[in-house]
């Protein structure tokens, strides 16, 4: 049985659960715009990118063409995610504003706090030094202005990546409009458990970026798509670890941000919509865990993030 390929969402949209991640550490605007428009050949409804990315005017490029030019498809059938970078949260409304401009679109679907983090005005680059930090973040005045950007029209909802339940819990005391959505990275090496509880418990969707542990990056692992009961469970579906690890982070209800701009990925990240693991498969997952804990081994991204250091910077980890 095929997943739903949308899930709904607190404010009432849907959201495509398979998105489509533009993030490059060295982006080449006219590759990623063939890639989104590949893409959208396949079957990609949600596109997922960031101030920070360097690829919005290449995704907005991609999907303006694709909804006006060759009109095959249409805006209301595109869910487009971006996302406020942390030297911008004096002004959210000012930066949604640039990112529309960048992107030649009205609105997005979805706006993020990209970390619950304040940098100061110069860091707009995507790894920051510990002297560009600023030791508060006011995040009552952020979210305010988080929920003017859904008041004015330039969003169609509001939420937050990389926060943990504390953090949640704390913007949840003060919001108005609760969180749509928390992107944090979810695979079946980090599981993210405690924090997809509470966020089931508050209605909050938990979209999983570096669904098969971020291979690739220079933070990233093959640790998951290599492990021996992911690539058991493969040859038992006939499926490719890369599929049984989406279909895992499926699974537990959220959405996956695949990255990859080779055609053959594109489409085999695609297909996972359609393998659905038993209860013994997902047994032997979570028993992953238990297997690396005994044998006294790190989790694939335990230690070796970026932001390793920005989340040690604050009172609680994601």
């Amino acid at each position: 049985m095929k997943y739903n390929q949308m899930s709904r969402l607190n404010c009432g949209a849907n959201i495509p659960i398979m998105g489509f991640g533009t993030y490059s550490s060295e982006n080449v605007r006219e590759e990623t715009k063939q890639a989104v428009k590949t893409a959208l050949k396949m079957g990609y409804k949600h596109f997922d990118t960031a101030r920070i990315y360097g690829s919005e005017a290449s995704v907005g490029e991609a999907l303006t063409e694709a909804i006006f030019v060759d009109r095959s498809v249409e805006r209301q059938d595109i869910f487009v995610t971006s996302k406020l970078w942390g030297s911008d949260h004096h002004d959210p409304v000012s930066a949604l504003n640039q990112t529309l401009l960048n992107m030649g679109l009205e609105y997005v679907d979805m706006y993020l706090v990209h970390w619950p983090v304040k940098l100061k005005p110069w860091a707009t680059y995507p790894v920051p030094n510990e002297q560009d930090f600023e030791r508060v973040l006011d995040l009552e005045t952020t979210w305010a202005g988080m929920e003017k950007c859904l008041d004015m029209g330039l969003c169609r909802a509001i939420g937050v990546s990389n926060f943990s339940t504390i953090k949640i819990q704390r913007l949840l005391n003060f919001a108005s409009v609760p969180p749509a959505l928390n992107q944090v990275e979810m695979h079946p090496m980090w599981r993210q458990s405690k924090l997809r509880e509470f966020c089931r418990d508050h209605n909050i969707h938990v979209s999983a970026y570096s669904p098969l542990g971020g291979p690739g990056n220079s933070w990233g692992s093959t640790a998951v798509v290599d492990d021996p009961i992911i690539q058991s469970i493969a040859l038992k579906h006939k499926a490719t670890p890369a599929q049984v690890a989406l279909s895992w982070g499926l699974s537990k209800g959220g959405s996956v941000i695949v990255k990859s701009f080779n055609k053959y990925r594109m489409k085999e990240n695609m297909r996972a919509l359609d393998l659905r693991l038993d209860d013994r498969d997902l047994l032997d997952i979570e028993r992953m865990e238990e297997r690396k804990i005994m044998r006294g081994e790190f989790l694939v991204n335990e230690t070796t993030s970026p932001y390793k250091t920005i989340q040690d910077l604050w009172d609680d980890e994601i």
